[in-house]
């Protein structure tokens, strides 16, 4: 009876054990998925950058990568074995597909199924890589070559990025068998009228969005018949990206899919060094357009809670020097921190790009080096803030409430054959956006395909809309806005509504109706004429001023602006509960003990921003200790104020180029494991109850290093430290 009832209790035991593992790796992979980073190499010491989650790319690699001669598998092993979780992201538009392109998969080729332009050249990303017209023999080598493959692997989580199709292409015989399939008659030429352009387009973007869907639904049933819960995200550029680039893709109608978990918002300097017009001249604006890229991308998510990655980019694909690099790493890590409830981040892309690759020296050199020691200690303190970046209820300092619609369609209005037609550099959008946001107000980006739930324009006060550069894909966000208005929205519309894309045939025109232009039928839903004169109405409690410019006038000369921001600002005060607009030249944000501040030049004035406080400057590798940081025109900065630590007399690591492990407090001691890639330098700030009286530091081999430096701060009560890093840990022991 005794050996009975002591093996039962030995049971229970065993099961109560394994319940609590079970509960701590479930919370463990919730909390283990908040940083990311993308690679085609196995594991090796100079890229292992410590964060949650290595996303191995591609089953045969990445094309534009240096191969390896491992498989996939191998590959996802070499990191699982340096405690990594694993996931997998291919390209859905693009990728090292060669064996499907030559005939190696099927016995037949199939560069025919290549996106094409109008001379008849591919559009190509790589060497034997075309961008690829998705079709139904396309998706099957994907789902059975690639998808299969990677879940037999045991991954449970899959990325297929950037599904691009360019507005230049559409000119290809598996283009045109797919118009006939959609539309049901024969292939238009795209660049014969503005109709055929906006009817390919919208083609382009149906085909990836049913090529998502397909591959996703697949990924998730044979998920199942393993017992696996496979996530599936979209790697995409922002819709301003693509729509500026010329570029079609799904963007935010992928919502409604309940195949697709969350995405990977794809901003970064490549991205948003794209010029743009602000006051008569065209330039780049890296910090604002990434503000509003990221912005765009968080308004295709929040509506719905599905989960969304912030990436950035410490270097960019093209040449540039490691100065230039830097600056604008700062202004896009910036931007992206501004969103106080985006808590998921993709540290970088391509770590050996980074770590192992070459670019010049300065501007005026052609001489190339590896990454300085500056600033890979700058980026892994960076990167790793955002391991510990907390979510904040906090808003930008500002006039919040003011938002710009945007629509997919923004995307299909390119490449139109009528020469009145122009809209350089997205100035339509731009001419919304850009005289509040160079203002100091937080421009808001909502969506139209998300109007339909309630969170979409919960926090609008102020709508800035404009056809002239977007159409709507149906008429049901009319209704939504329109509920909006008379439950006390404002709601300004700046259009002519002149351009010829007001008339392709579309719901607006066909069936039961017979407008001229989309907006007419918008304005019928708040009992207004179809097509009013410039001015205010009123519907419900809420307002609708009608101006009859098109946005970009605003913007492509100087001091074109100031009447529609003064219209505006006067709505926003005497029509909404906002408050007085606030114009100033500065964005800022608390998030915990981080500070986030950007100054913008060709605003208001130019004065400087300075914080006060006990700070340590995050965008200094040396970490120094400020009590005050200006912060100038075109500039940014990154704080740690040590004031906000709530425990302390806790030891604890404040900053650091390292990720910290296994950290052990006792009375008079503290120790930790701090981690990072090789032949890079570590510089961490610790917080300490006093002075240090005894340091010891070692390596993986418990080999003392000797070449550290060390400093304490009194003011601060803070410990420095220097000394090499390594990815196989270097043990820090503090007593005092």
């Amino acid at each position: 009876m005794m050996k009975t009832m002591l093996s039962l209790l030995f049971a229970c035991s065993l099961l109560l054990i394994s319940c609590n593992e079970n509960n701590n790796t479930n919370k463990t992979v919730k909390q283990t998925e908040k940083t990311v980073f993308q690679t085609a190499q196995p594991w090796k010491p100079t890229i292992d950058v410590r964060s949650d989650v290595a996303i191995i790319y591609g089953v045969r690699g990445n094309p534009s990568d240096e191969k390896t001669s491992m498989t996939f598998e191998e590959r996802v092993q070499s990191w699982r074995e340096k405690g990594y979780k694993t996931h997998f992201m291919t390209g859905i538009s693009w990728g090292d597909y060669q064996d499907y392109f030559t005939g190696e998969w099927d016995g037949d080729t199939h560069f025919d199924e290549g996106q094409v332009e109008q001379n008849g050249d591919t559009i190509w990303h790589g060497p034997m890589v075309p961008y690829i017209v998705p079709t139904p023999n396309f998706l099957r080598y994907i789902k059975e070559a690639h998808i299969k493959r990677v879940i037999d692997a045991g991954i449970d989580a899959i990325y297929l990025e950037e599904p691009e199709f360019w507005t230049r292409a559409g000119y290809s015989e598996a283009f045109k068998q797919e118009w006939k399939k959609h539309y049901g008659f024969d292939w238009r030429a795209p660049h014969e009228s503005a109709e055929n352009t906006y009817l390919s387009n919208k083609l382009k973007y149906q085909l990836y969005y049913n090529a998502l869907d397909e591959v996703f639904t697949y990924a998730k049933a044979y998920g199942k018949s393993k017992g696996m819960d496979i996530r599936c995200y979209v790697p995409t550029h922002s819709l301003i990206n693509y729509s500026q680039w010329e570029i079609v893709s799904p963007e935010a109608s992928l919502a409604s899919l309940e195949s697709i978990d969350g995405y990977i918002a794809q901003v970064w300097t490549g991205t948003s060094r794209a010029p743009n017009y602000f006051n008569g001249t065209v330039k780049e604006r890296v910090f604002e357009t990434a503000f509003l890229e990221y912005g765009s991308m968080e308004s295709m998510t929040s509506p719905i809670g599905r989960k969304i990655f912030f990436l950035t980019d410490p270097i960019e694909d093209r040449p540039r020097d490691w100065s230039d690099f830097k600056e604008n790493y700062e202004a896009t890590f910036t931007a992206q921190l501004l969103y106080p409830q985006i808590v998921n981040y993709e540290v970088m892309p391509w770590p050996g790009r980074i770590y192992e690759g070459l670019y010049q020296k300065s501007t005026d050199s052609n001489e190339k080096e590896r990454i300085p020691q500056f600033y890979s200690t700058q980026i892994q303190v960076m990167i790793n803030t955002l391991n510990n970046m907390p979510e904040s209820d906090n808003r930008v300092n500002g006039s919040n409430g003011v938002s710009v619609l945007m629509a997919n369609s923004m995307m299909f209005q390119h490449y139109a054959a009528n020469e009145d037609y122009q809209d350089p550099n997205l100035s339509n959008f731009y001419g919304l956006a850009m005289p509040f946001l160079k203002r100091g107000v937080p421009v808001n980006i909502t969506h139209i395909e998300n109007t339909s739930y309630p969170e979409s324009l919960k926090n609008t006060k102020v709508l800035m809309m404009s056809y002239s550069n977007m159409k709507p894909l149906s008429a049901q966000p009319h209704t939504h806005i329109a509920e909006w208005v008379k439950e006390g929205g404002v709601l300004v519309y700046s259009g002519k509504d002149k351009d010829p894309f007001q008339s392709v045939e579309e719901w607006w025109n066909t069936n039961n109706y017979n407008y001229n232009s989309p907006s007419e039928h918008l304005f019928e839903q708040m009992d207004m004429i179809a097509n009013p004169t410039e001015g205010e109405y009123r519907y419900g409690v809420g307002t609708v001023y009608v101006i009859r410019k098109d946005p970009k006038e605003y913007v492509l000369e100087k001091d074109k602006d100031q009447d529609f921001v003064e219209k505006v600002k006067t709505l926003y005060e005497q029509r909404t509960n906002g408050g007085l607009m606030e114009f100033k030249n500065n964005f800022y944000l608390e998030r915990g003990p981080y500070n986030i501040v950007s100054v913008m030049d060709e605003s208001v004035s130019n004065e400087p921003y300075v914080a006060e406080g006990l700070l340590i400057d995050l965008f200094d590798p040396q970490l120094p200790i400020l009590t005050k940081k200006k912060v100038l025109p075109g500039q940014q900065a990154f704080l740690f104020n040590i004031g906000s630590v709530v425990e302390k007399q806790k030891p604890q690591v404040l900053a650091s180029a390292s990720r910290v492990y296994n950290e052990q407090i006792k009375k008079s001691s503290y120790s930790f494991v701090a981690k990072s890639p090789i032949e890079t330098t570590n510089t961490m700030r610790i917080l300490l109850p006093s002075e240090p009286k005894k340091l010891s530091i070692t390596n993986h081999l418990k080999q003392k290093l000797v070449n550290y430096k060390s400093e304490w701060d009194e003011t601060s009560k803070t410990h420095w430290l220097e000394f090499e890093n390594s990815p196989d840990g270097i043990v820090v022991e503090i007593k005092w």
